[in-house]
């Protein structure tokens, strides 16, 4: 199964998403239940979001590496 997460498990408290692949929470909780083409299609969002999160993502370099890596296969 395909996965944004980059083991950075901590949620922004202004925004509610993971700072480490800012995932909302119910993104989380039902990634296991997606279907590849719904992941997919989050995953496209993640950089933006992250972007977003400016100085409060971590290590967002990582994180759409990872995401580009997903998406490529």
């Amino acid at each position: 199964m395909s996965s944004p997460c980059i083991d950075v498990c901590e949620i922004d408290a202004a925004s509610g998403l993971c700072a480490g692949c800012a995932r909302s929470l119910d993104e989380i909780a039902q990634w296991s239940r997606l279907g590849e083409d719904e992941r997919r299609a989050i995953m496209k969002t993640l950089p933006a979001r992250l972007d977003a999160l400016g100085p409060r993502a971590k290590a967002p370099d990582e994180a759409c590496a990872r995401i580009a890596s997903v998406l490529a296969r």
